[in-house]
């Protein structure tokens, strides 16, 4: 079952769990507050899994592609690195599932403190269009993960400020909804 908590303010690398101590543990309940979704799938069988098949037909999760983020296989990798830990958003929904490795994406919760999720082999995430977020590697610094889209592909990340998208206008309308 995946893993999330506070992060702590430490500037240290990135890669490190950043625990508070005493650990301040998140529950999926809050993730699901935030409009964070998450399923825990077999990776082995991604190609052939019903349920996978089932959750892209229910949110038209058309479009799939499978990345691999390490250094011997990403171009500029450390740029690419930075730009992904480099706090932003989207307008449409970010939909990663671990098939090997492991990472951390972190999101602000209500009261824009970090809320990091640790992403082991085997999980599924959907991040709303609209939330603050980020991603990296953890020490491993290796993960291999499937895209997922509504539709085409769009990778433009809105790093912060971003607050005149309407998708950030509409995520910020959901969390007050779910006070």
């Amino acid at each position: 079952m995946v893993q999330a908590w506070y992060m702590d303010e430490s500037a240290c690398d990135p890669r490190l769990p950043h625990r508070f101590e005493p650990d301040r543990p998140v529950s999926l309940k809050q993730l699901r507050a935030l409009g964070v979704l998450y399923w825990k799938l077999d990776p082995d069988k991604y190609e052939t899994d019903p349920e996978l098949a089932q959750i892209r037909r229910d949110r038209n999760y058309s479009w799939m592609d499978i990345i691999t983020i390490c250094k011997d296989s990403l171009p500029n990798f450390e740029e690419k690195i930075r730009i992904f830990y480099t706090e932003h958003l989207h307008l449409d929904e970010e939909i990663r599932y671990i098939l090997d490795g492991s990472g951390y994406f972190d999101v602000r919760d209500k009261t824009d403190k970090w809320i990091r999720i640790c992403m082991e082999k085997g999980d599924m995430i959907t991040l709303p269009a609209g939330i603050y977020h980020r991603f990296t590697l953890d020490e491993k610094n290796y993960v291999k993960a499937m895209r997922l889209f509504v539709g085409e592909p769009v990778w433009t990340a809105y790093n912060r400020p971003a607050e005149h998208f309407p998708a950030r206008k509409q995520y910020m309308k959901f969390l007050e909804q779910t006070v």
